[in-house]
């Protein structure tokens, strides 16, 4: 082997071992995060079911949460690594604290100036665009709550800019820690607040959350001698490459918020906690997509930023194409369990809060959602792809694009669901009768789908650009774990139906204990089966992660 190409693929070897690690690391934090979200979840439903109190919190959060996404979320880091990570490879540190420091300051005066404006304005925000069909209760729930959030989102401003700048320097830890403190935050309003303030103690939880994300990274940064001035340094031109780079990905994610608040206003109008189920319907869906499709994206973007910046187009392919692969085999899987088992999962976590048509109105826009996890996980990475060659605007054209659809969809399917929707589920309850649950589709459902919908087809454009431009995204062998995936996962899926067939026939009615080792049961023999089928159709996938988790990585 020519020594050079030899180098070369020792490199790639390791690098795909530090990949691999450290996004076990991030989804084992992700997955603490969740946990302790789901427990929260689980006091709510308890408390407030599906209803006004409830619907009145998730619309407050919207505006808050847009704020965050735009500055300090995904805008910014996408926009901040490739730079500070271009610094960082040609041993610049003076210029790389120098923008880190300047982009701190006007990021957060940014968010101050923002967060008043919007303080000031929330009664007429929430009365005519995020939820004009509250009642006045409601309303002014919504209004109250909606001010509280807001400062979390001032301090969630900086913190985000901490994430960028440890994730930059391959420290992804404290920044993946990050979320469960925040969590942990949100369950200390839950458990302790919202007795005494009812649901503004869950407001309140997530302010002091946000400044536990905020603190738990300052260790990092002075491992790595971050150095912080008071100044806002609009003379610099590396911030201004930042905020140019920023503003189309401010733009896409603002199109993104926008389907949400679109989907929050009609869904307002609907029935009486159809807003809920909306959100119930996401964040069950966020689950694995964060596990998966989060973890990976945020571990692998820095790795192709660098290879980027050195022109290493044959590196920047096989990591893709590895990260693509490994999310095929993780959320196709994943999305038909959540099909499969979402309905008595559903009931498990709400347990008894929900009566039969809430129950049935969370399944099935969770369904719809689902029908979006793969996609919703692979964009994770294709996106970051066009964000480490510096380039923001061909995904805002895709997502302008997925976005026309995902809005015209909404108007359309909120009112005629039924029509495509319910053969959907009607099918799925003759070749799955053990699931039990009633197949009305409700206009609420339609949504879900729309928003799967508009980012399958922003997936799809991407993908094609990419091909082009990087001469290749190892099309067979992504091709080849789809087809793959896919029939273990229908295998996996026959096998849970039988198991829950059995079960229902041997102990009906059982005890919620009863319910609890049932659902672990039916999950446990299904992810064997896919591993067992997995292995006979030869996916290499599983013994080449398996290699890269075990194997210590050379100094």
């Amino acid at each position: 082997m020519n020594p050079q190409m030899s180098g070369h693929h020792s490199q790639s070897q390791l690098r795909s071992r530090h990949i691999a690690k450290s996004t076990l690391i991030v989804m084992l934090a992700f997955a603490a995060a969740k946990a302790i979200s789901l427990l929260q979840t689980l006091i709510i439903a308890q408390v407030f079911g599906v209803g006004s109190e409830l619907d009145a919190y998730v619309a407050a959060n919207r505006i808050p949460e847009l704020i965050v996404i735009l500055i300090s979320g995904g805008a910014l880091t996408h926009a901040f690594i490739p730079i500070y990570s271009g610094f960082l490879a040609k041993g610049d540190s003076v210029s790389a604290s120098k923008l880190s420091s300047n982009l701190i300051n006007t990021i957060f005066t940014v968010a101050l100036l923002i967060s008043a404006v919007v303080f000031f304005l929330a009664p007429w925000l929430v009365r005519n665009a995020v939820a004009p069909g509250f009642d006045a209760p409601t309303t002014q729930n919504t209004i109250d709550m909606m001010r509280i959030l807001l400062l979390s989102t001032i301090v969630f401003a900086v913190s985000g800019i901490f994430s960028g700048i440890l994730n930059s320097h391959q420290h992804f830890l404290l920044p993946a820690l990050a979320p469960i403190v925040f969590d942990v935050g949100i369950l200390f309003g839950v458990l302790f607040l919202m007795p005494v303030y009812g649901v503004h103690g869950i407001a309140w939880g997530a302010v002091i959350g946000s400044a536990l994300h905020f603190s738990i990274q300052i260790p990092g940064l002075i491992r790595y001698k971050l150095r912080w001035k008071l100044e806002l340094g609009l003379s610099n031109p590396d911030l201004w490459r930042v905020i140019r780079l920023m503003l189309p990905r401010i733009g896409g994610l603002g199109v993104f918020s926008l389907n949400f608040l679109v989907m929050n206003n009609i869904a307002s109008r609907l029935s009486v906690g159809s807003v809920s189920a909306l959100d119930w319907g996401w964040r069950l869906m966020q689950i694995p997509q964060t596990l998966i499709g989060t973890a990976l994206g945020i571990v692998i973007f820095p790795t192709l930023a660098a290879l980027s910046e050195v022109q290493d187009l044959e590196g920047k392919r096989g990591a893709m194409s590895g990260a693509l692969r490994f999310i095929l085999i993780a959320s196709i899987p994943s999305a038909i369990g959540l099909i499969v088992l979402g309905h008595p999962l559903i009931s498990l976590l709400e347990r008894g809060a929900f009566d039969a048509a809430a129950s049935a109105l969370v399944y099935s826009t969770l369904s719809m959602f689902t029908l979006g996890l793969i996609v919703h996980s692979t964009l994770e990475v294709i996106a970051r792809s066009f964000y480490a060659d510096k380039d923001t605007l061909t995904p805002l054209f895709a997502a302008l694009g997925g976005a026309a659809i995902n809005l015209a969809l909404a108007f359309l399917l909120s009112d005629v669901a039924a029509v495509d929707s319910r053969s959907f589920l009607n099918s799925t309850s003759l070749a799955f009768p053990s699931l039990g649950y009633n197949p009305y589709i409700g206009r609420v459902e339609g949504l879900a789908l729309a928003n799967s919908l508009g980012v399958l087809f922003e997936v799809v454009c991407l993908l094609y650009i990419l091909r082009r431009r990087w001469q290749g995204i190892h099309g067979p062998g992504l091709a080849g774990t789809l087809l793959k995936s896919l029939l273990a996962s229908l295998v996996m899926a026959g096998v849970i139906v039988l198991v829950d067939m059995l079960w229902r026939a041997i102990a009906p009615g059982a005890s919620l204990s009863m319910n609890i080792v049932r659902l672990a049961l039916e999950g446990a023999l299904g992810l064997m089966t896919f591993v067992i089928v997995a292995l006979l159709l030869r996916m290499n996938e599983f013994s080449e992660f398996w290699f890269m988790i075990r194997r210590r990585a050379a100094a």
